[in-house]
């Protein structure tokens, strides 16, 4: 049973606003819709960790000629085909890790926040970069390595409980780091700024594009405690092209 097929956390998961509003309600996604084709007629495209199958509607909805959402969790992908199923997405339960990359499948792979849950991610560029077809490509957004590197991905905070500053340790040393997600004990794993974008460049790819997550000055506006985001980085978005 994965993380997220765990009652309580699903549950948990479930209450947040990006789980009941969708990309508009993700901070992230204004960034990373820049990263993706405005126009995606004909595309075949590969969702890894697709979750409630937000961008898989997304990708339908722009023309694609198909897309496969692949998700390890059962209830994710129960709760996909509920609130976006349509008759040119397949949803398939597969860990990434697991998934057989077929040869020159595709033109399009997105991941949205779940390659910090793999930790080959040397392997999984090089499925990904088997499984685009040339020209095809790699939109992907995964926690930032200076957020993984964080003490329980957590502030430090004074006596008083206001906000001192993020602490980072272990930098480099890749690998498994438990922590608190939806109140909940997880496993995720710690990669370097070189492991992730020097990986992509050793798969074959070239990067085109490298971005940090930042809330906007509007979400700012709607919730001011908003602006500690822009005090450390949280994700790291990337799009490369397969040579």
């Amino acid at each position: 049973m994965t993380t997220y097929d765990d009652e309580a956390f699903f549950n948990s998961y479930a209450g947040m606003a990006r789980s009941l509003g969708g990309l508009g309600s993700a901070g992230e996604w204004e960034q990373f819709r820049r990263l993706l084709p405005e126009d995606m007629a004909g595309l075949d495209v590969l969702d890894l960790g697709c979750g409630y199958g937000w961008h898989c509607a997304y990708c339908a909805s722009r023309g694609a000629r198909s897309v496969l959402g692949i998700d390890p969790s059962e209830r994710m992908l129960s709760r996909a085909r509920e609130l976006n199923a349509a008759p040119r997405i397949e949803y398939r339960r597969c860990a990434v890790e697991d998934f057989d990359w077929p040869e020159g499948a595709f033109d399009l792979c997105i991941s949205n926040l779940a390659l910090h849950y793999v930790e080959d991610l040397r392997g999984v560029y090089e499925g990904v970069y088997r499984a685009l077809r040339p020209g095809g490509r790699f939109a992907l957004n995964i926690e930032h390595p200076a957020f993984t590197a964080g003490v329980n991905e957590d502030w430090y905070r004074g006596d008083d409980g206001r906000i001192l500053h993020w602490p980072l340790d272990r930098y480099f040393e890749p690998g498994p780091r438990r922590t608190l997600f939806c109140g909940c004990e997880v496993t995720k794993y710690h990669h370097t700024l070189a492991q992730i974008i020097g990986g992509l460049l050793e798969a074959g790819f070239a990067l085109t594009a490298l971005d940090e997550a930042r809330p906007s000055p509007r979400m700012i506006a709607d919730d001011p405690a908003m602006a500690d985001e822009l005090r450390r980085p949280i994700m790291l978005l990337a799009a490369a092209v397969r040579g």
